[in-house]
C-alpha cells in the first residue's frame, strides 16, 4: 500500500497509532471522572486535562529536530517508553499534582509517536493515494481512541487495572519496534530547509488546510475532558458516557476513508467545507437532546463521523498545496496545533461549564466548526507546481 515501504512496517506504524489514540482516549476520561468524584472542580479538572497536551506542544517543538538527529525508529522507541513508564504510575501516587506531571509525560510521548508515524506515511505516500493513506492513518488512530473509554469499567476489578493493562500493550507493541521496524532518517534535502522564514511560507499558502488540526485537538480534548463531567451533572451514568464517547469514535471510523477518497476525487476543500459546517451544527444540537440516550448516539456519531477525519484532512491538503521539502515543517505546525487546540479545549469548556451553562461546551465547539467551513469560502488554493515556480 505504501510504496519503498513493506507492508509489515506500515502495519505497525498504524499499531503505533492506534496506541497513542488508546491512552489518550483512556486516560482523559477516566481520570477527569475519578477527580470529579473526589470533589475537583470543574475548571481545575479541565486544567489537569489539559497537561496532556502541554506535554504535547512541548514535544513538536524540539520533534523536527530530534527526527533529524536520532532518526524515526528512535524517537520512536523513546515514545514508547515514556508512556510505557508513567501509566502504571497513576495508581501507585494518586496526587493532582503528581497526576499533572505525568500527564505531560504521556502527552509529549504520544506526541512523539503521532509526528512520527504521521511524517513518515506522509513522505512516502504518492499525492494520488494521499487521502486514501492517510485515512487509514487517522482510521486508527479512532480505533484506539474509540476503544480507550472502554476501559473506564476495568476501574471495577481496581483503580490500577486500566493502566497497567494499557502499560503491558505498549510493551507489545515497542518490541515489535524494536525487532522489526527499519531504521529511517529524513532525506538530505528534507534536513536542509530550516531558518524561521519557512513557516511564514506555510502559512501564507496552506493556513486554511492547518486550522484542522487545531479543530480536531479543542475537539478531542473537550469531549474526553469535559463531557464526562457535562454528562455526570446533566444525570448521564458512567456506562451511557463511555458509550457516546465510543459513538463519537465510530463516526469517525465509518466516515474517515469514504471522505478521504471523496477528497482525492473532488478536493479536499469542499469536503472540508461540507464536513465543518454540518458537523459544527450537529454539535450544536446536542444540549438539545438531554438526557436522551439514543438522539445523542445518532448526534455523536454523525458529527463525530464529518469532523473525525479533519486532521487527517488537513495533513493531506496541506501536502497537496506544499512542496515535499516543507511537508516535514508543515507536519510540525499541524502538532502545534492540535496541542494548541488540546490545551484550550479543556480549559475553555471547564470554564463555560462552571461560569456559565453546560451548554457551552457544545455551543462553542459547534461555531467554531461553523466558522471554520465559512473560511473556506475565502481560501483558494494553489497547486504545488505554482508554488514552487513563485518560490524559485
Amino acid at each position: 500500500m505504501v510504496a519503498s515501504r513493506s507492508a509489515f512496517s506500515y502495519y505497525i506504524l498504524l499499531g503505533i497509532v492506534v496506541m497513542a489514540g488508546l491512552s489518550q482516549g483512556l486516560l482523559l476520561p477516566l481520570l477527569s471522572i475519578l477527580l470529579e468524584q473526589q470533589g475537583v472542580s470543574a475548571s481545575v479538572n479541565g486544567l489537569n486535562s489539559a497537561a496532556l497536551y502541554i506535554g504535547s506542544f512541548a514535544m513538536t517543538l524540539i520533534a523536527e529536530r530530534l527526527v533529524g538527529v536520532v532518526g524515526f525508529k528512535k524517537l520512536l522507541i523513546g515514545g514508547l517508553l515514556m508512556v510505557m513508564i508513567a501509566l502504571p504510575l497513576f495508581p501507585l501516587i494518586p496526587s493532582i499534582g503528581i497526576w499533572f506531571v505525568l500527564r505531560l509525560i504521556v502527552g509529549a510521548g504520544d506526541s512523539a509517536l503521532n509526528y512520527v508515524a504521521q511524517l513518515w506515511v506522509l513522505l512516502v505516500t504518492p499525492a494520488e493515494n494521499r487521502g486514501r493513506n492517510l485515512s487509514l492513518y487517522g482510521m486508527s488512530y479512532g480505533i484506539g481512541f474509540s476503544i480507550g473509554p472502554l476501559g473506564i469499567g476495568l476501574v471495577d476489578y481496581g483503580d490500577y487495572i486500566p493502566f497497567v493493562s494499557l502499560a503491558v500493550l505498549f510493551l507489545v507493541v515497542l518490541i515489535l519496534v524494536l525487532r522489526y521496524l527499519p531504521e529511517y532518517k529524513p532525506e538530505r534535502d528534507l534536513q536542509e530547509q530550516k531558518g524561521f522564514a519557512r513557516f511564514p511560507r506555510i502559512y501564507r499558502y496552506a493556513w486554511f488546510a492547518l486550522i484542522p488540526a487545531f479543530l480536531y485537538g479543542y475537539m478531542e480534548a473537550s469531549l474526553n475532558g469535559n463531557f464526562p463531567v457535562y454528562g455526570l451533572r446533566i444525570g448521564l451514568v458512567k456506562e451511557d458516557i463511555a458509550l457516546l464517547l465510543l459513538c463519537i469514535g465510530i463516526g469517525g471510523l465509518v466516515l474517515q476513508l469514504p471522505l478521504g477518497m471523496l477528497s482525492d476525487r473532488f478536493g479536499r476543500r469542499p469536503i472540508l467545507i461540507t464536513a465543518g459546517i454540518c458537523g459544527g451544527l450537529l454539535f450544536a444540537l446536542v444540549p438539545l437532546a438531554g438526557t436522551h440516550l439514543w438522539t445523542n448516539m445518532a448526534l455523536f456519531l454523525v458529527a463525530g463521523g464529518l469532523v473525525g477525519s479533519f486532521y487527517s484532512l488537513g495533513m493531506a491538503y496541506a501536502a497537496d498545496l506544499l512542496p515535499r521539502a516543507l511537508i516535514p515543517s508543515a507536519n510540525v505546525i499541524a502538532s502545534f496545533h492540535f496541542s494548541l487546540g488540546s490545551m484550550v479545549g479543556p480549559g475553555v469548556g471547564g470554564f463555560g461549564m462552571q461560569h456559565g451553562s453546560p451548554f457551552l461546551l457544545f455551543w462553542i465547539m459547534g461555531g467554531a466548526y461553523v466558522g471554520f467551513g465559512m473560511l473556506g469560502f475565502f481560501f483558494r488554493g494553489k497547486s504545488v507546481k505554482k508554488f514552487e515556480k513563485k518560490a524559485a
